[in-house]
Order: structure tokens, then sequence, then C-alpha cells
């Protein structure tokens, strides 16, 4: 898949494109469903298969004190989108000016010049340009006039709740993994670098834990004890993990420390995945090393009978 981070990246209109846009903020079944139907729409045709979202989030800049955290990173999302079947990515900066652009000029200059709009898709929910003026219906004139066609993609459910970015973080926050999975088609993710921490793990508990500092502008499960899975370079192991704030040894700072079975790599500096597969409990102080360490065992016998019911399905 090819990105571009500017119109002037782009040469040439596409060929015969099927296009969708969105922030697509989680890549979640929702989106999948406009994916699915660029990459049927392009089959059909011969054509290529476009997408165009945003970054930053569009909330950062028009609601700056109080923007959404975001479900995946930039990262996860381009790589989430390309898996599902598309060919080129346009990722526009988003700003105040560009928030002021008319919706007539937006699809006329952009979507239809520039991209070479064939076939646009759309979620039920859809609007462009400046105070969210071009709904469906005008977008749907604007494609009689231009010559292009609209497809309007109806709401996912599950378990009669639509699937929304919205939604997701109500389950993220709730730390409803099992929720969460069902309306991203997929484990909820968190990543980073491993980072040196207080070294209490091996030597005081006697569980040694990767610990990974959370991202403010990430999207961060209810604090408490998980069962996850643990992608380090291109092999998964398993694993729990402990997101909050260590109150046991009074450190205060939001982070997360993963215990990872079965691992005796040295992996400061390098970067993990972390797929949270169900929550085990909440977090709390204990009295002691020793008895933190008793939990800690209950928490992995229990993690990996949660890990291997996910394995079977």
């Amino acid at each position: 898949m090819k990105v571009y981070s500017s119109l002037e990246e782009i040469e040439r209109p596409f060929y015969r494109p099927a296009l969708t846009i969105g922030n697509f903020d989680g890549v979640h079944l929702g989106h999948q469903a406009l994916f699915k139907k660029v990459v049927d729409l392009a089959d059909k045709k011969g054509g290529e298969k476009v997408a165009l979202t945003f970054h930053p989030h569009p909330m950062k800049v028009l609601r700056p004190d109080n923007p959404p955290k975001l479900i995946c990173t930039l990262e996860q999302k381009i790589e989430l989108i390309m898996a599902a079947g598309i060919e080129h990515l346009i990722c526009l900066p988003f700003t105040k000016q560009f928030a002021k652009t008319p919706a007539s000029y937006f699809v006329k200059n952009i979507l239809y010049d520039v991209i070479g709009v064939e076939d646009l898709v759309v979620g039920y929910d859809y609007a462009c340009g400046k105070g969210r003026e071009g709904d469906i219906n005008f977008l749907k004139d604007m494609g009689k006039k231009l010559g292009f066609n609209v497809h309007v993609i109806p709401p996912v459910k599950i378990d009669g709740i639509i699937v929304s970015s919205t939604s997701i973080r109500e389950f993220v926050k709730k730390g409803d993994m099992k929720m969460v999975r069902k309306m991203l088609g997929r484990f909820y993710q968190i990543r980073g670098v491993v980072q040196k921490g207080k070294q209490r793990g091996g030597p005081v508990v006697g569980f040694p834990t990767a610990n990974l500092a959370i991202n403010p502008e990430d999207l961060c499960p209810k604090p408490g004890v998980y069962a996850v899975q643990v992608i380090h370079g291109d092999k998964q192991y398993e694993g729990v993990v402990n997101i909050g704030f260590n109150p046991t040894f009074g450190d205060g700072k939001l982070g997360a420390e993963v215990h990872i079975f079965n691992f005796h790599k040295e992996i400061y500096g390098h970067t993990i995945k972390v797929n949270m597969v169900d929550r085990i409990r909440d977090e709390k102080k204990f009295s002691s090393p020793s008895e933190l360490a008793e939990q800690i065992r209950k928490d992995i016998e229990k993690a990996k009978e949660i890990l291997l019911r996910a394995q079977q399905g």
C-alpha cells in the first residue's frame, strides 16, 4: 500500500477509483465494511482501491482541551487499512484552516479533480466540509452533477449496539475486552517500548516484567490485571499485564507491567505489542511482596485458562 501525506504527492487521478473517507480510529467492523465495499467495487471495474483519512484526529484540532483518546496509533491504523486490501491511503494533515473547507470545494476540487473518484463509499452518518454541511443527500447530488456513484453502508451492530469508535471507547474504559474484540474483529492492542523500571518484578516479587509507559493520547483500558498475548518481533507469547498505578509500591504513575510466560530475553528498548484478551481482576494494594507474589501466581493460572479458551475460539 502506498501512503500519501499530502495532495501534492498525487501526480494524477487514480484509475477508476473506489474511495472511502473517514477518521478510521480503531478500524473497527464498521470501517471494515467500508473497505470491503471499496475492494468489491474496484475489483469489478479493475479500478484502484483508495482511502482518505486525517492526522491528527480532527477533534484534537477542533477540541484541543478534550480530544478523544485514540483507539489505535497512526502506525497501527495504517497496518490495519493495508490488511483490509486498500492500495492507496491518503493521510491528510488536519488543521483549523482545512476544517473551514466548504463541502462543495472538498468534493469537486479534491475528491473529483485530484483523486478522480468514480465510486464513493461512506458510512450512514458521514458528512464532510465546514460545519458538516456535506451530508449524504449533498454527496448524492454532487455525484449526479459530476458523474460518480455514492454507496452508503448501513450501521454494523453487535448485540444490538451500533459499532462505533465512541462505543468502543466506552467498553475499553470499562475493561470489557470481550465486547471490544467483537466490535473490532480482533483483540484490543496496546504497544510501546520496554523501559527500565524499578527492577522489582524479578528480584523482589519473583515475576520479571516488561514495563511500558502509557501514551497520554492513547486509550488506556480500565486499570486492573488482564490475560494477554504478547508479540515481540515475529513471535507471539502469552502473559499477564497489570495496568495501573502499582499501589503496593506506591509509584502513583500510570503504566503497564507485562509478565511474559516462559520468556527470558533482554528486551529493554524493544517494541512489544500486547493483545488484551480478557480482564481478570481489579488492581489492588497488597500488604507485602510475598502476598502480591501469591496473587500473581493465581492470576497466571487464571490467565492460562482464559488464553487456552481464546485459542480454541
